[in-house]
């Protein structure tokens, strides 16, 4: 090719620029903003695979700017261990379970109440909506942003002694509950012995027989492989309360407004997601246990639920929280 010292000039000039753009871009990529995102579940659960979503959306929305980092299988600490780190930044992002959240966010004792929700239709459509959003806005006072609401299922009990059917039959379990006082008085409520232990240690629990049982849905029974010590599983479905990703306040207001809408709309846009990857991992656990051997019962409900008052009152104790299980109970 031959160049005129005109065209030379402006060969080089433009070589220069797009060296510039090039240096530029890569510095921009080297110095992305990586958002730490902490989770107990394994790699591969629905919720793990619903923020690794969220990720690749901000990282799209973002051309690249901000990008979401998961550590899955308790990396970072156990629940309650990551509330703090959360709250003070040392997190970014946070999947939590609500249980331990109940003394810190009042609010969240309300989708946590037994027998609150009449399905999962009921659940979704309540925590969709203007319930659900309040609920969220609440964690703000706390150094928490509420993102969004992921799936937990409904929460039954198992144990390696005996089917329960009815209240009388958790006389005397040893049950492994969540650092909760909502879920200590629950178990209480049905005549157990209520257990708090953080979720890593239940199997070991179980299997010494530190523990009679717990309680907990069909992914997380079947992916800890608590079947293997703990074959009778009773469909009591006493909780349906989903879990909820939050990010850290600090990290949150320290990113533009624009970038704020993006992480917003990126948690919401993964809810789809988790919720078909849910529903599908809910039946193949149900199948997987099954056929290891454990036993399903479904138990009386309604005597279930007859306990329950003293429970409700306790905790939806302020005109407040009466109004948001009043608002949710009314919503067809």
């Amino acid at each position: 090719m031959k160049f005129t010292r005109r065209g030379f000039a402006g060969f080089a000039a433009g070589a220069g620029f797009a060296a510039t753009n090039l240096t530029i871009v890569g510095r921009a990529q080297a110095q992305a903003l990586v958002l730490r995102s902490a989770d107990t579940h394994p790699d591969g659960y629905p919720t793990v695979e619903a923020v690794k979503h969220m990720g690749t959306l901000i990282e799209q929305r973002t051309s690249g700017r901000i990008r979401v980092q998961m550590f899955h299988s308790s990396q970072l600490g156990q629940e309650r261990d990551t509330i703090d780190q959360t709250r003070f930044g040392v997190i970014d992002m946070n999947r939590i379970n609500m249980a331990p959240l109940n003394n810190l966010v009042p609010e969240t004792n309300v989708p946590g109440l037994p027998f609150v929700f009449r399905s999962v239709d009921h659940m979704r459509k309540t925590m969709d909506g203007s319930v659900g959003e309040d609920i969220l806005r609440a964690f703000e006072p706390h150094g928490l942003v509420g993102l969004a609401y992921y799936d937990s299922g409904a929460r039954s009990f198992y144990n390696g002694r005996r089917p329960i059917n009815v209240p009388a039959d958790m006389r005397g379990l040893k049950i492994r509950v969540q650092q909760s006082d909502l879920f200590v008085a629950l178990v209480q409520a049905l005549g157990a012995n209520p257990t708090p232990m953080p979720f890593g240690e239940v199997f070991s629990a179980l299997q010494s027989g530190t523990i009679d049982g717990a309680e907990n849905n069909w992914p997380s029974y079947e992916s800890t492989r608590h079947f293997e010590v703990s074959k009778f599983y009773s469909l009591s479905e006493h909780s349906m309360s989903p879990e909820v990703l939050v990010m850290s306040k600090r990290r949150f207001d320290a990113l533009s407004p624009g970038d704020r809408d993006i992480v917003r709309q990126a948690a919401k846009d993964s809810v789809p997601h988790m919720r078909g990857l849910w529903d599908a991992r809910e039946k193949s656990a149900e199948a997987a246990v099954v056929a290891r051997g454990s036993l399903v019962n479904r138990v009386q409900k309604q005597e279930f639920i007859a306990a329950m008052g003293p429970v409700i009152d306790r905790f939806a104790n302020t005109p407040a929280l009466k109004a948001l299980v009043s608002r949710i109970q009314a919503i067809a």
